[in-house]
Order: C-alpha cells, then sequence, then structure tokens
C-alpha cells in the first residue's frame, strides 16, 4: 500500500479544517484500498481557533488520519510549509493551502501523473476571475522578471498547489535556507514536473491573509533569494557612469578652450555631486539587501519553533535535526 500525506499550512483558518477534510476525503475516495492518506495541518501561529479545530478533528479520525504541528508564533507561510515536508514521511507529498482555493478534485489527476514517471505535478492557474487587475498583473510581471533576471523556470501561474515524491520533498528540506521562496526552490532543484491547468476558486470561507504589500514583500524576498543580477548590474553601471564622465570631461575640456567667456562651474557640480550620491546610495542599498541575508543566514537560527504535535514521537525525534536546519 502507498502512503499519501498532504501538508496544509494554515493561519487563522477556523472556518475552513473541516471543510478541508471533507472535500480531500471525498475526491480521494476513488483512489481505492491500494492508497492510505493523511493530512498534516501546520497551524503557524493562528490567532483564532484553528488548532482546537484540527485538535478536535484528529481525535474524532485519529492520528492516522490527521496529525498537526502547531508553532510557537507566526512564521510565516515558507516556514509552514518547511515544517510540513520536514515530518512528511509518505511515499507521495502533496502540498496545498487551507482555503479550498486549490481544489482537491485534482489529486487523484496528480497522483496519475506521479504514477506515469513524473517526480512532480503541479497545478497552474490559468485565470484569476475574482481577483483585483492589479494584482493579476504585478503576479504575470513578477513571474516574467524573475524568469529573465533569475533565469529559474516558474511558470506563469504556478502554484504552491502539486504532489511530489518524497525524494523531491525531502531534497526540498535539505535546502535550509532561512530566508526561503519556495515557488524558487521547487525551480532550482529541477525534477521532471507536469503542470495541470485550473480554474480560479475563490476562497471557501474567510478572508485572504495576503495584502498587496505582503504580496509586494514575498516577491521581493524571492527577488533578493535567487537573483544576482543587481549585484553584476552594479559592476556595469559603474562602468557606464564612468564612460560617461570621461566622455562629459572631454567635452568640457573642448569647450572651454573655445569659450573665452567666464565659467564658474557651480552649476555643474552640484548636478554632479547629486547624481554620483544618488548612485552610491542606489548601489549601496543593493549590496545592503543582500548583506542583511548573509547576515540573518549567519544567525542559524531554527526556521520554525515547535509547540506542539500528534506526530510520532519517533518520527519527531528524526527530524529535530531539520527544526534546528
Amino acid at each position: 500500500m502507498k502512503t499519501i500525506d498532504i501538508v496544509v499550512p494554515c493561519y487563522n483558518e477556523q472556518p475552513c479544517i473541516a471543510l478541508l477534510y471533507s472535500e480531500i476525503e471525498k475526491s480521494l475516495s476513488v483512489l481505492g484500498e491500494g492508497y492510505c492518506w493523511c493530512i498534516i495541518y501546520v497551524d503557524d501561529g493562528s490567532k483564532d481557533h484553528t488548532l482546537d479545530q484540527i485538535r478536535e478533528l484528529a481525535q474524532e479520525k485519529g492520528s492516522h488520519s490527521v496529525k498537526y504541528i502547531s508553532f510557537s508564533r507566526n512564521f510565516g507561510k515558507e516556514a509552514a510549509i518547511y515544517a510540513g515536508l520536514a515530518y512528511a514521511n509518505a511515499d507521495y507529498v502533496v502540498l496545498m493551502d487551507a482555503d479550498l482555493q486549490h481544489p482537491p478534485s485534482l489529486i487523484p489527476q496528480m497522483l496519475s501523473k506521479i504514477e506515469e514517471g513524473y517526480d512532480c505535478c503541479g497545478a497552474r492557474r490559468v485565470s484569476r476571475k475574482g481577483e483585483p487587475k492589479a494584482r493579476s498583473l504585478f503576479s504575470r510581471l513578477f513571474y516574467r522578471a524573475m524568469k529573465r533576471l533569475t533565469g529559474l523556470e516558474m511558470v506563469q501561474g504556478g502554484s504552491d498547489f502539486r504532489m511530489m515524491t518524497r525524494q523531491v520533498a525531502k531534497t526540498i528540506v535539505s535546502m535550509r535556507e532561512k530566508e526561503r521562496f519556495t515557488k524558487g526552490i521547487f525551480s532550482w532543484v529541477g525534477f521532471s514536473t507536469y503542470w495541470i491547468a485550473y480554474q480560479n476558486v475563490e476562497r471557501a470561507a474567510g478572508k485572504t491573509k495576503w495584502s498587496f504589500s505582503g504580496l509586494v514583500r514575498y516577491a521581493v524576498n524571492g527577488f533578493f533569494a535567487f537573483a544576482t543580477t543587481p549585484l553584476r548590474a552594479a559592476v556595469w553601471l559603474g562602468f557606464l557612469i564612468d564612460m560617461i564622465t570621461v566622455i562629459y570631461a572631454i567635452y568640457f575640456l573642448i569647450s572651454s578652450i573655445r569659450s573665452t567667456g567666464p565659467r564658474t562651474g557651480f552649476a555643474t557640480i552640484v548636478l554632479l555631486l547629486m547624481f554620483f550620491g544618488g548612485t552610491v546610495i542606489l548601489l549601496l542599498g543593493l549590496i545592503g539587501e543582500y548583506l542583511a541575508r548573509i547576515y540573518m543566514e549567519s544567525k542559524n537560527r531554527p526556521i520554525f519553533v515547535l509547540r506542539e504535535t500528534n506526530i510520532a514521537q519517533e518520527l519527531s525525534e528524526k527530524n529535530t535535526d531539520r527544526e534546528k536546519g
């Protein structure tokens, strides 16, 4: 019998916990007796009764069907994804959101593709119906920029919703950087991936936890996690500025020779100081972004702090080093 672990990061998803389990149970009933599945809820320091709902569901269904991990505070979705994958120990691992925007009905299709020999099967959203136009435009521009500046093959509309083999899951867990960008990590590690297209689905209950500013921060973090282009561009920008300075110096010298009128040069000095000062500050800011990430990595803090879990003790001990990673 093959096993499937379904990792579900949760933050203030109280209305969706039982509903998601019901939908998954309904969708996976077609798999037959050859497969055994379990949901691993990762409570990311929720402030509502999400954890209480998970505990009740675990008591009702049993720890063989519902497992959970609870953080001591909110560490963010990336940490929740890492923790869920670290504790998953099945033949196949599914990663999906709790709000049912990732249709559980796609899981059997993903499984069939994995059985065909693919290492990973992801869901690609082909429409953004019901989403603000500004957010949709920002998302498209982000994917294009990431592909061009980092070289990563990031599929337009690709989501975190995917099924993968145990090998892929453990490879993702082996990458222990603190400033995580899972979409980029999935692309970086490679492996054969099949994409299933699906239409946008609105939340089943509750409100989205992603504000526009939060998405911008997420995009910036992903950019600096994988793009070295700004550092390389700084070299070329410095070279370009030097060339322009040389050309301007030659032009100024020729003009001074041909002109007999008095020239104070005050305006030229001020403009040059402002231009070069701004350029230096910009470049220092870019370097500072990378240094900040090196600083955070050097602290070697745990990606998450475990508060509570119902996963077997022997498995917890096996993953202790991953928590500290």
